[in-house]
């Protein structure tokens, strides 16, 4: 137990630091996901006896906002958006299952809106703590509406990240990168994701091996 209060105090000076240099919008995000992936690559290596048991509470990826985020893909207004802030205030407060409602409540009137399934398949992973069967289904219906649109794709490979699968949220990624203009607005946002992320698999695999 102490080790989990030392890793959640470091986090929250990491946090602090972070905030003191002015790291805002998505990069703040992202290195808070940064966080979170090194916690959970700590949960992970502290028991390496029990890799195919199911993760408790401690080990399942917390909420974190994504607003910032969803606005560097689709700007900051839109014909659904109010649903999405009602979501998001609820998921704020801690109130997950109420911010999933809302956007069941949403797709059904929309159907046709892939923001609005991205918006519960993150919703949908908040609730439980992690990538479920129909968070995936979500994310599978965006990505049917917006096949050549890089969000379904990049917020599925972000709450595989969340819920431990790194390996195939990096590979989604890369894809996206491999396939995307240059000049694009949201190229910036994938490659620090990708960095985010890279960076506690390479300390963990350096761990591993000794290096």
């Amino acid at each position: 137990m102490s080790g989990w209060i030392a890793l959640l105090l470091l986090i929250a000076a990491s946090a602090g630091l972070l905030w003191l240099f002015k790291v805002r919008g998505p990069m703040l995000q992202l290195a808070g996901a940064a966080l979170l992936f090194g916690a959970a690559g700590y949960a992970v290596d502290g028991h390496p006896g029990q890799s195919s048991a199911p993760r408790s509470a401690e080990q399942r990826a917390a909420p974190i906002p994504l607003t910032n985020l969803r606005h560097a893909f689709f700007g900051r207004f839109g014909p659904t958006e109010h649903w999405l802030v009602i979501s998001e205030s609820y998921a704020r407060r801690g109130h997950t299952q109420e911010a999933a409602g809302v956007l069941e409540s949403a797709v059904r009137e929309h159907p046709g809106d892939p923001i609005l399934w991205i918006g519960l398949g993150n919703a949908l992973a908040d609730h439980s703590g992690t990538l479920t069967t129909a968070s995936e289904l979500a994310f599978r219906r965006a990505n049917e509406l917006a096949p050549d649109h890089p969000a379904p794709k990049f917020f599925y490979g972000l709450a595989l990240a969340r819920s431990g699968d790194s390996k195939d949220a990096l590979a989604i990624w890369h894809e996206l990168l491999a396939k995307a203009p240059a000049d694009a607005s949201w190229r910036p946002v994938v490659e620090d994701a990708a960095a985010a992320l890279e960076g506690p698999r390479r300390k963990q695999a350096q761990a591993a091996t000794g290096s």
